[in-house]
């Protein structure tokens, strides 16, 4: 029976405020998510669901990417992944009466909670150019508008396809083979928003752009220095990975301007003791960080390690490149530059350096909170070079460990959804296939706005995601969608994009990872590669939540014939029908996915290779592990002003908004907040509950300006101030970019405080 969505949208802007907690997880999180998930899924639903989350026959969680290990918890999961699969699995269903009912204006003025709140989409919807309303379609009349607009174009490169991280496997694969095959690389994905930055960064350093630990590494490292990176709420089951860690004699850093109640204490929910105990502590040193400070301080640990001759000397030397560079450079920090970009004291770091030098493998963790500022790779290369130093790339218990989000958003990847492709990958498919992909370098998320601002770009299909709420620059972002002649999305619920439409628009209702997959007249697994590299099977349980959905790979393998018809010989309707055979296409293409089926067959799936960690070898230009010695670089704030970083809140994943409250940060029944050190906002003028506009200021005189949002003193370091996204990506300019990864730089946005002004058009 289907559950009723909440009517009103309530009001964001005016939360209760309480002191930050100092722990995490324990009875409160199992009280919550047991919460949302009868209120989603009812009790028997939630049993049926939540007892096959992460287990080996059963479904991937899409709350994040983080792996699973060997041996699982009868409850494999956490609080947010609790609520995600709640709200996929809802009982809510969104029909076509719900649109003829709600007209298109209507919600674009609601917030997306509420969009969230109303549940599955359930059939095809189509928004004819001038009309008011979405309307039912038939799938069939939906990829025929779309092979319509795609054929029409004067060029492919007119298309944008973009992918969410929780694609499949199968379906991105099947997604990159079908944009080349009708001739563009304009295949921009959410790793452009978000690890972008760790994968330019690591390529060039150390010829792998991903990680090169596994998960009994952290468990087996004497230090782990987490950076820029909030496990509790974006990550929470790495907390249990922390605490095996730390009863094994790990120290454990945290390196973030706000202290996180995750990594101060963990009650882990699967313990006597997390549950009614104290718990575990889990930080042994917090750096309250300057936002952008980064790179600063491992440069300063890698003078400090230079001067104290605690380098492994054997690893330099036979397995690195540049050393005497890089050298050269540390020697040369300047301490009062590095205490001004840091916002710390020497005392400070060398207490850091002191565990360092007590330590014999040493794994640093990281994730936003390092990739989106300008001089990010510069940042993320100076981790390598810290690293590189003790020889901590290629033995166990130590390497580089870049936390991804979306749950397959690091398979999409390896599955060629790329603007830049490699010449090699290109090669293999071209071998495959029998035709020649296109060389030129597509459009990444960033260019991809661009050119549908400037009409470049006329078609936009998004499988997954909420493209126009996850990208800068919301203004901008949302005018050059309005540009296209089609806007397309294959989603499971409503959310912020559908409202912004070309001049037409469709959305395709999809399965997701919790439901049954039946083709070719049996059942059907797709498959995930988690932020370790591991890859495995992924099958849903429940019956679909309309008999109306297609699978992803069945969307695109349609719509591929709809477009393509018989043109280079694809045989889509077999993809479709059999999704292993996908998966043989995949390793005759994509190394490591040798005998791919039978291999993820096996419980627990299987191991990427990863040339660094296994062999210290380095696909490199160089062909060893390069040190780099860029100029130190850090954010300048003129005074008066402050450095903003956009965050999630903890009733948060990415855009999706499962609720109104912030437990750990002590924020309840709102969104719209800005959190500023109280002297930062004294010195503005304003009183802790006062109102703000927020106006973020940029070198060429322009401004952006985010209205509404409630002071609340917190404990950050001075100059620094933190709230939420997608509130405030209004307030982030799309050219405001990392150099090199050209992602958005979300966490070093240079604010005024004004008094707020409620008459404000």
């Amino acid at each position: 029976m289907a559950k009723k969505p909440p009517t009103g949208d309530p009001v964001q802007d005016a939360p209760d405020v309480s002191a930050p907690k100092h722990a995490a997880a324990g009875l409160p999180a199992v009280a919550q998510s047991m919460k949302i998930a009868e209120a989603q899924m009812g009790a028997r639903r939630t049993a049926l669901t939540l007892l096959r989350v992460n287990q080996k026959n059963g479904f991937d969680c899409p709350g994040c990417a983080w792996p699973e290990g060997e041996h699982r918890h009868t409850f494999e999961f956490c609080e947010n992944g609790a609520k995600a699969v709640a709200e996929e699995a809802t009982l809510r269903r969104v029909t076509p009466d719900f649109f003829a009912a709600h007209p298109v204006a209507d919600l674009a003025r609601r917030s997306g909670y509420w969009l969230g709140q109303q549940g599955r989409i359930t059939q095809p919807m189509y928004l004819p150019e001038g009309a008011e309303r979405y309307e039912a379609v038939p799938w069939q009349r939906a990829f025929e508008i779309i092979a319509d607009e795609l054929n029409a174009l004067r060029s492919p490169d007119e298309a944008v396809f973009y992918t969410s991280g929780r694609t499949s496997n199968e379906a991105a694969f099947l997604l990159q083979l079908f944009a080349r095959a009708f001739g563009t690389n304009n295949l921009p994905d959410c790793s452009n928003m978000c690890h972008e930055s760790s994968g330019s960064a690591l390529t060039e350093t150390l010829g792998v752009g991903k990680g090169s630990v596994l998960l009994e590494d952290l468990h087996r490292a004497d230090l782990i220095i987490v950076a820029g990176q909030n496990p509790g709420t974006n990550h929470p089951r790495m907390l249990s990975a922390l605490e095996k860690a730390k009863h094994g004699g790990a120290r454990i850093v945290t390196v973030n301007p706000l202290a996180e109640a995750g990594t101060e204490r963990f009650k882990n929910p699967q313990t006597p003791a997390g549950l009614a105990g104290r718990g575990t502590a889990l930080s042994d040193l917090h750096l309250p960080i300057r936002l952008g400070g980064d790179q600063a301080l491992f440069r300063a640990l890698g003078r400090l390690l230079l001067e104290a001759d605690a380098v492994d000397h054997d690893f330099v030397t036979t397995h690195t490149h540049g050393f005497q560079e890089y050298a050269a450079a540390a020697r040369a920090t300047d301490w009062a530059e590095v205490e001004q970009a840091t916002g710390l004291t020497r005392a400070e770091i060398e207490e850091l350096h002191a565990l360092v030098l007590d330590a014999k493998s040493v794994v640093v963790c990281w994730a936003m909170g390092l990739t989106q500022h300008k001089h990010s790779v510069p940042t993320i290369r100076e981790v390598v070079n810290f690293l590189l130093l003790g020889g901590n790339i290629g033995r166990p218990g130590a390497g580089v460990c870049p936390v991804r989000g979306h749950s397959n958003v690091q398979g999409d990847r390896t599955m060629g959804i790329f603007e830049r492709p490699a010449p090699a990958f290109l090669d293999a498919l071209e071998r495959e296939f029998g035709f020649p992909p296109p060389r030129h370098h597509g459009y990444d998320v960033v260019r991809a706005i661009r050119a549908l601002r400037d009409g470049r770009a006329k078609v936009f299909l998004a499988m997954g995601g909420n493209f126009v709420a996850a990208s800068p620059d919301t203004d901008v972002t949302e005018a050059a969608i309005r540009t296209a002649r089609l806007t397309v999305h294959v989603s499971t619920k409503l959310n912020r994009s559908h409202t912004v439409t070309g001049a037409r628009a469709l959305i395709l209702p999809t399965l997701g990872r919790t439901e049954k997959d039946r083709q070719g007249g049996r059942a059907q697994f797709v498959t995930v590669e988690d932020s370790m590299g591991m890859v495995h099977a992924s099958r849903g349980n429940l019956d679909p939540a309309s008999p109306h959905l297609l699978s992803e790979p069945a969307i695109v393998s349609r719509l591929a014939r709809a477009v393509l018809g018989p043109r280079h010989g694809i045989p889509w309707a077999d993809f479709e029908a059999d999704y292993d055979q996908v998966r043989e296409r995949i390793a005759r293409v994509v190394p490591g996915f040798t005998d791919f089926n039978a291999r993820v067959r096996r419980p627990g799936g299987f191991t990427l290779p990863h040339a660094p960690r296994d062999s210290r070898t380095f696909p490199t230009a160089t062909g060893k592990a390069n040190f780099t010695a860029a100029a130190l670089e850090y954010p300048k704030v003129p005074a008066g002003r402050l450095l903003l970083q956009t965050l999630r809140s903890h009733d948060q994943y990415n855009t999706t908004i499962y609720g109104l409250d912030d437990r750990y940060r002590g924020i309840k029944g709102g969104r719209r907040v800005v959190l500023v050190h109280p002297d930062d906002a004294t010195a503005a003028g304003l009183a802790d509950g006062e109102y703000t506009d927020l106006v973020s200021e940029w070198t060429d005189g322009s401004e952006r300006r985010a209205d509404g949002f409630r002071v609340v003193h917190y404990p950050t370091p001075r100059g620094c101030a933190a709230a939420y996204y997608p509130e405030t990506n209004v307030l982030v300019p799309l050219d405001h970019t990392a150099d090199t990864s050209n992602t958005p730089a979300s966490k070093s946005v240079v604010v005024r405080l004004e008094p707020h002004r409620s008459d404000r058009p």
